[in-house]
C-alpha cells in the first residue's frame, strides 16, 4: 500500500492537539482564572470550556471514521459534509484563524523573556520590546518549517512535549509559597472585585481550541481514520486532566492577591522556577509549531477545491513540493500574514475574533455529527459513534458561548460568514449548500414521523377527522379551478395529494414524459406557493390510475380520507357521467366524495360562502360546514363570510335550531348563530328554487349529496342549480364530530 505524505501514526496527532492545548494561557493565565473566580469557579469554567471540545472532539472522531480523510482537515471534513460552498466559508475563516494563531504565540512566546527587560535597560539601555523576540523567532521558525517541511516539526513536537512534561513535573513538585497556609483558603475564596466568571471564562477559553491540531496533519497520516480519532480524543482527556491538576495545585500553593499580580506564579511555586520559563517558552513554540503546520495545509486544501478568487491564486496556494506535497507556497502567505500581525503587535481584538471562527468551526462539526444522526444515511457509516444528544449540546454552547464572550464580535463573525458564502456561491456559480443542508435529516424525520402517525391511527378516534384529500385528472393545465380548490383545502387544517394522469402502458417514453410533467407541477407549486404534494400517474385509463392512486398511502402518515373530483360547466354530459361513475367507483373506500363544478367566474370576489343542509345531509352536515371553515382560513378567503341554511320539514327546524344553537355555544361550530337560516321546505322542487334564489351570487355554494340520490339520478345530481357559480357537493360517509 503506498504510504500516505510522511506516513504518521497516531502519536504526532496526540502530540500536536495536547502541545497546542498545554499553552500560553496555561502558564500566563491559569493563576489569574482561579484568584478572580477561586478553584469552583475555574473548574466549572474547565468544565464549560470540555463541553465545547469534547462534543467536538467525538462529532470529529465519528465524521473522521466514516471516509477517507485528505489533506485540509477539519476543512476537509466539513466541505465534504456540508458542501463546497459552506465548506469554504468556513475553511476560509478556519485558516484565518490559524494564521493569525501563529502570530499570537510567538507573541506569547516573547513574554518567556520578559526578564531581560531590566538586563537591557541596565547594560544597554534600550527599552525591551517583545517583537525583538517574537519577529527574529518567528522568520527562523518559518525558514525551518519552509525548508524541511513537516516532517521537521514533527520531530521538533517531540521535544517540546518532553520539556513541557519536565516544566509541569517541577512545578507540580514545588511547595507552597512561603509564608502561605492552605488551609487558610476555601474552594470559593476569590480578589476583591474580582472580573465576571464570563470576562475569565472569555480570557482562558483559548486554552481549550487546540485539541484539533492535530487534524490538520490527515494528508500526512499512515491510517486517519485510526489515528485521528485516537490521538484527539486522548489529547483532549489528557489536557483537561492536566488543567484540574495545575488549578488546585495553584489553589493550595499561594493567595488570590499573589496570583493576580504575578502571572508568572508558577515560576515562584516551581521547585526550579527558570523551568516554567522553559516550559512557556516551549508551549508557546509548539503551539505556533502546530498551527503553522496545519495552517498552510488548510489553505492549500482551499486552492485544491478552487475556492479561492482566481484560477492561477488556487494552483499557486495548492502546489506541493516533494513526495509528501509539503504546501511551501501556503507556508509563505502563512508566514507572511503572520508577521504583518506581529509587527503590529496588538492582537487583543483580533484573538477575541479568532475565538469567534473556533466556535464556528466547532459548532458545524458538532451541526454535522447531530445531522448525520438524524439523516441515517446508508453510505454513513462511522466505525465509531457519537452520540446525538452530545453533539446537539456541543452545538448549542458553540452558539451561547460566542454571544456570551462578546456580543459584537459574534455578529461581526455571522455577518463575515454570510458574506462570504454569499460571495463563494456568486463567483463560482454554486447552488446554495444551504437549500440540501437539511435534505437528508427531514427525510428521515419524515419517514419517522409517517409511521408513528400510521401506527397511531390504529388507535384514533373516528371523530378526529381533518381532510387528507387525494385528487387524479388529466385536464391540469387547461383549468385553474381544482388545483385552486384542493390549495384551498389543504392550505393549514388539510393534507393534499395532486396526482396528473397520463394515458398509457408504463414504458420509457412515458415515464420521461412523466417525469417532464412532475416538474412542471412542481414548479407551478412554486408559483402558487402551494402546500399541495404534486405527483404523475402512468396508466390505461383513468378507472385504473383511480384504482392505483386510492390504494397509495397519504403523504401526510395517515391515510387518504377524501377525494375531489371536478368538471367545468362547459363539458360535456358524458365527462359529468364519468365523474358520476368515478364517484360510485371510490366511494367503496369509505372516502369524502367532493365534486367541484366550476364555472367562468373562478370563485368570484371570494367573499360569501353559502353551505345547504336538508333532510338527507345529516352525515353530511358537520363536513360541509368543516370544509367551508377550512376554506374561509385561507388568505384569499379572509374577507369572506359563511352562512348556513338549513332547508328542512317544519316538524324538523326547532329541534335543529337548539341543536345548532348548543354546538355553537359550545364552541363546536365555528360559526355565529346569525350565520344561519332555518328554512321550513318539504319538497325539493321547492328546495331547488330557493338555492336558486339565495344563492345566486354567492362565490361558492356547498351542497350534499348521497350515494343513494347519485344511483337513481346520476349526472343530473351535479347539473342541477346550473345558475349558480361555483358549486362543491359533498357526501360524507358517515357524521364527524365537531370539537
Amino acid at each position: 500500500m503506498t504510504e500516505r505524505g510522511y506516513g504518521f501514526g497516531t502519536l504526532p496527532v496526540f502530540l500536536a492537539g495536547i502541545s497546542t492545548i498545554l499553552g500560553a494561557i496555561m502558564f500566563l493565565r491559569f493563576g489569574y482564572a482561579v484568584a478572580h473566580t477561586g478553584l469552583l469557579g475555574i473548574v466549572g469554567i474547565i468544565l464549560l470550556g470540555h463541553l465545547v471540545t469534547i462534543p467536538t472532539a467525538l462529532a470529529l472522531a465519528e465524521i473522521a471514521t466514516n471516509r477517507k480523510v485528505e489533506g485540509g482537515g477539519e476543512y476537509f471534513i466539513i466541505s465534504r459534509s456540508f458542501g463546497p460552498t459552506i465548506g469554504g466559508v468556513i475553511g476560509i475563516c478556519l485558516y484565518l484563524s490559524q494564521a493569525i494563531s501563529v502570530a499570537f504565540y510567538m507573541i506569547a512566546f516573547a513574554e518567556a523573556f520578559t526578564w531581560l527587560e531590566p538586563v537591557l535597560a541596565d547594560q544597554f539601555g534600550i527599552v525591551f520590546d517583545p517583537r525583538f523576540i517574537s519577529i527574529p523567532a518567528l522568520i527562523i521558525l518559518l525558514g525551518l518549517v519552509i525548508l524541511r517541511g513537516a516532517d521537521l516539526g514533527v520531530k521538533v513536537l517531540y521535544v517540546v512535549a518532553a520539556t513541557l512534561l519536565g516544566s509541569l513535573i517541577m512545578f507540580f513538585l514545588g511547595s507552597p509559597l512561603e509564608g502561605f497556609d492552605p488551609g487558610s483558603v476555601s474552594f470559593t475564596d476569590q480578589i476583591d472585585q474580582p472580573d465576571s466568571f464570563i470576562v475569565v471564562f472569555a480570557i482562558v477559553f483559548p486554552a481549550f481550541t487546540g485539541m484539533t491540531a492535530g487534524v490538520g496533519l490527515s494528508g500526512d497520516l499512515r491510517n486517519p481514520r485510526k489515528s485521528l480519532p485516537r490521538g484527539t480524543l486522548l489529547a483532549t482527556i489528557v489536557g483537561m486532566v492536566v488543567y484540574m491538576a495545575i488549578v488546585y495545585k495553584l489553589h493550595i500553593s499561594a493567595s488570590p492577591d499573589t496570583m493576580a499580580e504575578d502571572q508568572l506564579v508558577m515560576a515562584q511555586i516551581a521547585v526550579w522556577g527558570p523551568a516554567i520559563l522553559i516550559g512557556l517558552c516551549c508551549a508557546t513554540l509548539s503551539s505556533a509549531i502546530g498551527s503553522v503546520l496545519v495552517a498552510p495545509r488548510t489553505l492549500q486544501a482551499l486552492g485544491a477545491d478552487n475556492t479561492l478568487p482566481g484560477k492561477w491564486g488556487n494552483k499557486w496556494v495548492s502546489h506541493g513540493v516533494g513526495a509528501a506535497n509539503d504546501p511551501r507556497h501556503s507556508t509563505i502567505i502563512t508566514g507572511i500574514l503572520a508577521l504583518i500581525i506581529v509587527i503590529v503587535g496588538n492582537v487583543n481584538l483580533v484573538a477575541t475574533l479568532i475565538s469567534m471562527f473556533f466556535m464556528v468551526t466547532y459548532g458545524s462539526l458538532c451541526a454535522i455529527s447531530l445531522l448525520e444522526h438524524f439523516a441515517a444515511r446508508p453510505s454513513y457509516r462511522p466505525s465509531f459513534r457519537s452520540r446525538w444528544y452530545v453533539s446537539l449540546l456541543g452545538a448549542i454552547m458553540c452558539f451561547l458561548l460566542m454571544f456570551q464572550i462578546s456580543f459584537v464580535f459574534a455578529v461581526l463573525a455571522i455577518l463575515v460568514l454570510v458574506a462570504l458564502y454569499q460571495g463563494l456561491r456568486i463567483a463560482k456559480g454554486r447552488e446554495g449548500d444551504l437549500a440540501s443542508l437539511f435534505h437528508n435529516a427531514i427525510t428521515q424525520a419524515t419517514r419517522y414521523m409517517q409511521i408513528r402517525l400510521q401506527q397511531r391511527r390504529a388507535d384514533q378516534p373516528p371523530e378526529e377527522w381533518r381532510p387528507s384529500v387525494i385528487m387524479v385528472n388529466d385536464r391540469t393545465f387547461d383549468r385553474r379551478s381544482p388545483l385552486t380548490m384542493l390549495r384551498w383545502l389543504c392550505h393549514r387544517y388539510g393534507f393534499g395529494t395532486y396526482v396528473h394522469f397520463i394515458k398509457g402502458m408504463l414504458t420509457e417514453t412515458t415515464f420521461a414524459e412523466s417525469n417532464a410533467v412532475r416538474s412542471r407541477l412542481l414548479e407551478l407549486a412554486r408559483k402558487q406557493h402551494s402546500t399541495v404534494y404534486m405527483d404523475t400517474v402512468v396508466s390505461p385509463s383513468i378507472t385504473s390510475a383511480l384504482a392505483q392512486t386510492l390504494q397509495v398511502p397519504g403523504v401526510s402518515g395517515m391515510s387518504n380520507n377524501s377525494i375531489l373530483f371536478e368538471f367545468a360547466q362547459r363539458d360535456s354530459l358524458d365527462v359529468v357521467e364519468n365523474v358520476v361513475y368515478q364517484c360510485q367507483f371510490a366511494a367503496g373506500t369509505d372516502m369524502t366524495l367532493m365534486v367541484l363544478r366550476h364555472g367562468e367566474t373562478h370563485f368570484g370576489g371570494r367573499e360569501s360562502i353559502h353551505v345547504w343542509l336538508t333532510w338527507n345531509d345529516k352525515a353530511n352536515a358537520n363536513t360541509m360546514i368543516l370544509l367551508s371553515y377550512i376554506i374561509l382560513g385561507h388568505p384569499d378567503w379572509e374577507q369572506a363570510q359563511v352562512q348556513v341554511f338549513a332547508a328542512l320539514p317544519e316538524t324538523e327546524v326547532e329541534g335543529t335550531r337548539q341543536e345548532f344553537a348548543q354546538l355553537i355555544k359550545e364552541g363546536r361550530l365555528p360559526i355565529s348563530e346569525k350565520n344561519i337560516k332555518y328554512i321550513a321546505t318539504d319538497t325539493a322542487e321547492t328546495f331547488r328554487k330557493l338555492v336558486i334564489e339565495t344563492s345566486y351570487e354567492a362565490d361558492l355554494t356547498v351542497i350534499g349529496f348521497d350515494m343513494h340520490g347519485l344511483k337513481t339520478r346520476g349526472a343530473e345530481v351535479f347539473t342541477n342549480h346550473d345558475q349558480l357559480h361555483e358549486v362543491l357537493f359533498v357526501r360524507a360517509p358517515r357524521q364527524i364530530k365537531i370539537d
